[in-house]
């Protein structure tokens, strides 16, 4: 079953010259990754430095595989770099019937 996640990011302010290029090279590896359907990328247009990423994914267990790789040595990216605060992410499916 498809699964999406909502990964919300709080940039730091002097970060945000360099912000978009960050992402954009640690999303080329996220899109990339087996299962990955597709990543948007959502800017508040309030708060330039919020900014929310939405990503489907084929599965939870392919959601789970790539969560780890980004634990990891191999997966890590700059991502960590640009963040006045640790990301909040949360999961959802379908709901049926609704």
């Amino acid at each position: 079953m498809a699964i999406t996640a909502i990964l919300d990011l709080q940039l730091r302010a002097d970060s945000l010259e360099t912000a978009h290029k960050v992402i954009h090279a640690t999303l080329t590896d996220t899109r990339a990754f087996p299962g990955c359907l597709d990543v948007t990328v959502l800017v508040d247009n309030d708060d330039p430095a919020h900014v929310v990423l939405y990503e489907k994914w084929e599965s939870i267990e392919h959601d789970r595989a790539y969560r780890a790789w980004r634990a990891s040595a191999e997966g890590a990216s700059e991502l960590g770099s640009i963040l006045a605060a640790p990301p909040r992410l949360s999961l959802f499916t379908v709901a049926e019937g609704v």
